[in-house]
């Protein structure tokens, strides 16, 4: 406890630090306080009824930081910025003029790579606004509307998303952590009062046992997050000892730390944005006049909403994207040629071109394990779901799981800022 309050004393002591968190507080505020002005003509009864019988939209809501719920001017959230983040980072392996500006040119090509992604989202953002809008008409959740009323429910859509990827960019550039995981943290945690009073509310003391599977579960994911995100492997490194005016330089031995897990949570909100967005697609050409694109369109919904194929699916994905992350973000030919022009090597293992294929090795065996750990975390609320008949469970494991990796990411972050103070 002493340890606790003494760095809490150092973190709120700290002008700097203080006023990066305030503004982080405040930013999130506001974001919550967007998520709750609804469009305008929405019959609400219908729109409860249609959220309590659907996961698709449950899901999506959880991504959109509860806007979606109230169909409020940040229905979307930060979705279409994630969509485009995917597509642009995919674009890297066909493109090599794009890998090259994002992994080469440095800062400036990222900020530029950046921009690519931003001006991406316009686009997805009007193309899924106009999809969901489409949708709840087909439900009759939204009244028919002119096509200058639905033009500026559009824009006002659309204008709501670019409006969280901003605060989201401001928030990693000016507070402590990343902006838009953090968006949908606070999105998550908000929902949490409603949760636990529908709970004590509607408490039943027959359903026990599944109340206590719900928490022994969410220790368990809880415990294997904590472990996976904080373990590493050692790479032993020695620095080549130099003469320097008759000074001994160098000579000594230190390690390259890998996580098991490089990607952190950026697969699961990957996966979950390439399963959703089809959906969204795919249910708005039901209504389609054409009787084949309709009947095209069923089918895959109905395929979608297969548990297996859908457990399936979203294992596959965050498995590919765990490895593809990891790829993109972390060079081994980069690290190796790092450690040569700094005159460390690795024993036992030839600078250059010998150690890049070490390092690539071993990180392979890394990613492997990590990207297991988050495929059987990210379906196993699903299995249990089919099992048990518990419908909370797969909204709730994907939750827990994103909320988890963001505290501990943005904990080690702060820890960073406090260490960099103190020295």
């Amino acid at each position: 406890m002493s340890k606790l309050s003494e760095k809490l004393r150092l973190i709120f002591g700290d002008q700097s630090l203080r006023k990066r968190i305030l503004f982080v507080l405040g930013i999130l505020a506001v974001t919550r306080l967007f998520a709750i002005i609804p469009l305008p003509g929405i019959d609400t009864l219908r729109l409860q009824s249609l959220f309590a019988g659907s996961e698709f939209l449950n899901l999506l809501n959880l991504f959109s930081g509860g806007g979606l719920s109230n169909l409020s001017i940040v229905m979307l959230g930060v979705g279409p910025f994630i969509t485009a983040s995917i597509i642009m980072q995919l674009m890297t392996v066909m493109v090599p003029k794009l890998k090259a500006l994002y992994q080469e040119e440095g800062e400036a090509g990222r900020r530029r790579f950046a921009q690519y992604s931003r001006l991406l989202t316009v686009p997805l953002a009007m193309i899924q606004g106009y999809a969901f809008i489409k949708l709840l008409q087909g439900q009759s959740v939204l009244p028919p509307l002119s096509v200058s009323h639905l033009a500026v429910d559009i824009l006002v859509i659309v204008a709501g998303s670019m409006l969280l990827m901003w605060l989201g960019e401001l928030i990693t550039e000016f507070g402590v952590g990343n902006g838009v995981s953090l968006i949908i943290f606070a999105g998550i945690v908000s929902q949490l009062p409603t949760t636990v009073s529908q709970l004590i509310f509607t408490f039943d003391l027959a359903q026990l046992p599944i109340y206590v599977v719900g928490l022994v579960f969410a220790v368990l994911v809880v415990l294997g997050v904590v472990i996976v995100t904080e373990a590493e492997r050692p790479i032993p490194i020695t620095y080549a000892k130099q003469v320097r005016g008759g000074r001994v330089y160098g000579g000594l031995s230190s390690y390259l730390p890998f996580r098991v897990n490089q990607a952190g949570v950026i697969p699961i909100i990957f996966a979950l944005s390439i399963l959703l967005f089809p959906q969204m697609i795919f249910q708005f050409l039901t209504q389609s006049t054409l009787t084949v694109i309709a009947n095209a369109a069923s089918f895959v919904l109905a395929l979608l909403s297969n548990n297996w194929f859908y457990t399936s699916a979203y294992f596959l994905l965050v498995f590919f994207f765990t490895y593809f992350y990891t790829a993109v973000t972390f060079d081994p030919d980069s690290v190796a040629t790092n450690l040569q022009k700094s005159g460390a090597f690795v024993p036992g293992v030839r600078p250059g071109e010998a150690t890049a294929e070490y390092i690539s090795r071993i990180l392979t065996r890394l990613t492997l394990v990590g990207a297991l750990f988050l495929g059987i975390i990210a379906i196993l609320p699903l299995i249990l779901r089919s099992l048990t008949g518990i419908q909370a469970l797969a909204i709730g494991g994907t939750a827990l799981l994103i909320v988890v990796s963001v505290v501990i990411d943005l904990i080690k972050k702060i820890d960073a800022q406090v260490s960099a103070r103190e020295y």
